[in-house]
């Protein structure tokens, strides 16, 4: 099978034991990946770095570790990160999630046989203490039409599940920094070049949530940005008016006006299975 890149951030406030199984979840997969772009974003505390240390020290030749001076954010972070990746696909990884083994294996194998998609994802389960007690599963569409009708309204992609054509993401502009949106902003850029998306149904990958995660996703900070999207793709005309009223009236209730207690309970029963 074709030849793989894994792009990974870390930054401070990670967990060396979340690295590790994150790390492992990638080194482990049935087809090994090519190489390991992990960017340090910023400073780390003493204990990442023995981590990263003994990684690198481990697997000299498939690591490759990337040094920002300060933090820079996911997006640029990750625009960095992504330049220094010697292959053509790359598949993104979180620092705190749990790949399937076979998660990569099914994507390189939907490649060979898609060779128009440019970025292909999957479902996630979310768990806050064991994949074996999984709270939540986020199900995004699988074609490239229902991924663009989709992404109208919601973010078509779990970010950390996605492999994609590096030459095509550079071509769309690269990450970009966009609070909590930087992936949204690239699949938005993507899509008004009509590249072609694809998700699988399999779960590839096992996120991790804080036990208030899904009451967290508001405050003003995080409403203007995702307003901000709904604006780019009103101004790219990807929606009329009326769906960028609809977009913009859910979110001001969800993320500015519903109190955190109850915004983690509507993420649960609506955004969620």
């Amino acid at each position: 099978m074709e030849k793989y890149s894994v792009l990974m951030s870390l930054y401070k406030k990670e967990h060396p034991e979340y690295l590790r199984l994150a790390l492992d979840s990638m080194i482990n997969q049935t087809v090994k990946p090519d190489e390991i772009v992990l960017v340090e974003d910023g400073p780390l505390t003493d204990e990442l770095y023995a981590v990263v240390k003994e990684y690198k020290e481990k697997y000299l030749e498939l690591f490759h570790v990337v040094v920002n001076k300060k933090n820079l954010g996911l997006g640029l972070a990750l625009n960095v990160g992504l330049k220094a990746c010697r292959n053509e696909l790359v598949a993104r990884m979180d620092t705190d999630d749990i790949s399937k083994p076979d998660r990569c294996e099914k994507q390189l194998k939907f490649f060979s046989n898609h060779s128009s998609v440019t970025i292909l994802g999957g479902q996630i389960e979310e768990f806050i203490t064991s994949p074996d007690e999984i709270v939540g599963k986020r199900v995004v569409p699988q074609t490239n039409r229902e991924l663009k009708e989709f992404m109208k309204k919601r973010c078509p992609f779990n970010h950390m599940t996605v492999m994609f054509k590096k030459s095509d993401i550079i071509d769309a502009g690269n990450y970009k920094d966009w609070f909590w949106n930087e992936d949204y902003y690239l699949w938005i850029r993507l899509a008004l070049k009509d590249y072609k998306f694809a998700n699988l149904p399999d779960t590839l990958v096992y996120t991790r949530v804080g036990a208030d995660m899904y009451q967290r996703r508001g405050g003003d900070k995080y409403f203007r940005s995702e307003i901000r999207i709904q604006k780019l793709m009103l101004t790219k005309k990807m929606i009329g008016f009326p769906t960028y009223l609809i977009n913009c009236g859910k979110r001001l209730v969800v993320e500015k006006l519903m109190p955190n207690r109850v915004r983690g309970w509507v993420f649960q029963k609506f955004a969620r299975e």
